[in-house]
């Protein structure tokens, strides 16, 4: 059973002002306890959801919505400030943090660690050690550090690395449209072929149209709290409405609560 079961989750990390002020300044005004010094940012409130096998859910939600700490508390990175969260299958997150490549090792010796994390085999990590190279096409820097690579190469090699392995979950962000032309229509049919043995896709996207054609259903952020969650059609035309400041139709007032 693949399965993802969140539970009263908070999640809460801090913030330290220290724009246009000395490090020395601010050590001292946090010692000191200055109301300058730390707050918190709580980016996921009371949040309580089930995904089951089968769904493909759509995150949407305007810039700190709350959408890429939720991503993150799915793949592992994170960890809630209270309430729980259980998994229960491989969750393999597709994004340009969630593997801890480290940029001073070359892509080929950032292939164990990195998978291992994300729960690879010993078998799985062989089988992939060419895949990984084919698939990045990054010639000669493949074994160069990766701090030399640009945004699209390390793309590329982020993205070979977690469609390199099955996966029961796959966490999903929109990071990968910023890559060039050819490398993005790879990814597409790469990810399309992926999908299909996956059997729970999360996806963060501002495309309503991705949104509407690959999800079962769709859930809107706001500041860290669940508006609505439901059809996609439905939950993406509420969440237009809003943003766009357009009245909302009768039939689709009763899904959402602002």
């Amino acid at each position: 059973m693949t399965r993802i079961e969140l539970k009263n989750v908070n999640f809460e990390y801090p913030l330290y002002e220290v724009a246009q002020r000395s490090l020395k300044v601010s050590l001292i005004d946090l010692l000191r306890g200055s109301r300058d010094g730390p707050s918190s940012v709580h980016a996921i409130k009371d949040l309580s959801i089930t995904i089951d096998d089968g769904e493909r859910v759509g995150l949407v939600g305007r810039n700190g919505a709350g959408k890429s700490s939720l991503l993150r508390l799915l793949s592992g990175i994170a960890f809630p400030t209270s309430g729980t969260i259980k998994t229960y299958g491989r969750i393999v997150p597709v994004n340009q943090t969630g593997l801890g490549i480290n940029p001073e090792f070359s892509a080929a010796d950032n292939i164990e660690l990195p998978l291992r994390f994300i729960g690879a085999t010993t078998e799985e990590i062989e089988v992939a050690r060419a895949g990984v190279r084919e698939f990045a096409d990054l010639g000669e820097f493949f074994d160069l550090p990766v701090r030399r690579y640009s945004d699209g190469m390390k793309a590329r090699l982020t993205f070979a690395l977690s469609t390199s392995i099955p996966a029961d979950v796959l966490v999903l962000d929109e990071w990968l449209s910023a890559g060039d032309a050819e490398f993005v229509a790879r990814a597409e049919r790469r990810i399309n072929e992926y999908i299909h043995r996956i059997k729970i896709v999360i996806l963060a996207s501002h495309s309503m149209e991705l949104l509407r054609t690959v999800c079962t259903r769709v859930l809107w952020m706001e500041k860290g709290e669940l508006i609505a969650d439901g059809e996609p059609n439905e939950v993406i035309d509420a969440y237009l409405a809003k943003i766009l400041d357009q009245p909302l139709p009768d039939q689709d007032k009763k899904i959402i609560n602002i």
